[in-house]
């Protein structure tokens, strides 16, 4: 009996592995457009992407990351500008685009555009806080798919949204794993949408890199500035030594983040070329030991794993 079960179990493994194996033909055929390509996984997604083969369209917010982008690449690749907070320029892009693609269609849309900051306590932010990261995170991924999808609908394409270990378990506070948790439901929604056209929809869900997003520096810079604005009773509540804590937790988190981006973008390579792409990709080994296997335990314990490892206020019970 167990010899049948192995061999199945081989077997099993052996197809997963064919399958996953498995990529297009004709990628120098197919248009890939990416967000936030400035900096980090978008930026080397562009250039791993053009040395495929493909014809890469890059957005990014400045002239200046674009220029760079372009001197690193191929002349096949393009580039635009994009503020993916503002409709109009959403728009420009959207348009952009349609005049590169013609009839083609558009193969793949990537949203990867994202911030991480303000990110604080909740009772030390404000509205506008959470409004600034929603605007980029999730407005901005939907008011960019849902401007494109007539292009990909035509290619019977991909959509690959960036999401993160975070949409699956709420690790701090402010707008960013509302946005990811966001992004979650959109892409699934989405899916089950799109599948009548013949077009897919992944999610990449990294766990911590160091990138931008996971910056020591620009993490304590928003902490602090938020401190300062806060009220004499929110400072008495939390104490000082909730701040040194807070800087300790940061400089920890700087120090444990993965510094191989191409595990992230490998991904994202895969479920843009793969004939079977999964629905939802896992990059780094915290995303798949930790986190992952966390979003799946009881909310009770992983309360626990997560007061265990935060600061807690001066003034807690």
């Amino acid at each position: 009996m167990w010899l049948y079960l192995a061999v199945f179990v081989g077997l099993y493994y052996l197809l997963h592995w064919y399958r996953e194996r498995q990529v297009l033909s004709h990628l120098r055929d197919k248009y890939v457009f990416i967000t936030g390509c400035d900096s980090s996984f978008g930026k080397l997604l562009a250039r791993q992407l053009d040395a495929r083969g493909l014809r890469v369209l890059a957005a990014c917010l400045t002239e200046k990351g674009a220029e760079q982008l372009r001197g690193q690449t191929s002349d096949r690749l393009e580039t635009v500008t994009l503020d993916v907070t503002k409709t109009e320029s959403v728009a420009a892009a959207a348009q952009w685009v349609k005049e590169h693609v013609a009839e083609r269609g558009l193969w793949g849309l990537v949203n990867n555009a994202g911030i991480s900051l303000p990110a604080a306590p909740n009772e030390l932010l404000t509205k506008q806080d959470f409004v600034t990261v929603l605007d980029v995170n999730l407005l901005g991924v939907i008011d960019v798919t849902l401007s494109l999808l007539p292009l990909v609908r035509k290619a019977r394409g991909r959509v690959v949204n960036v999401s993160s270990i975070c949409g699956r378990v709420s690790l701090f506070g402010g707008g960013y794993c509302i946005s990811k948790y966001g992004v979650e439901a959109f892409s699934d929604s989405l899916r089950r949408e799109l599948s009548y056209f013949g077009v897919k929809v992944a999610m990449i869900e990294p766990g911590y890199f160091k990138t931008a997003v996971t910056s020591k520096e620009r993490f304590l810079k928003s902490f602090l500035e938020i401190w300062d604005r806060s009220s004499p009773e929110i400072k008495q509540i939390y104490g000082e030594k909730f701040v040194a804590s807070y800087k300790k937790s940061a400089e920890q988190l700087e120090q444990t983040c993965t510094q191989d981006l191409s595990l992230v973008t490998n991904c994202m390579e895969h479920a843009l070329i793969a004939c079977h792409p999964r629905t939802r990709y896992s990059a780094g080994w915290d995303a798949k030991l930790l986190y992952l296997p966390m979003s799946y335990m009881p909310t009770f314990l992983v309360d626990a794993i997560i007061y265990w490892g935060s600061p807690s206020p001066a003034k807690a019970l």
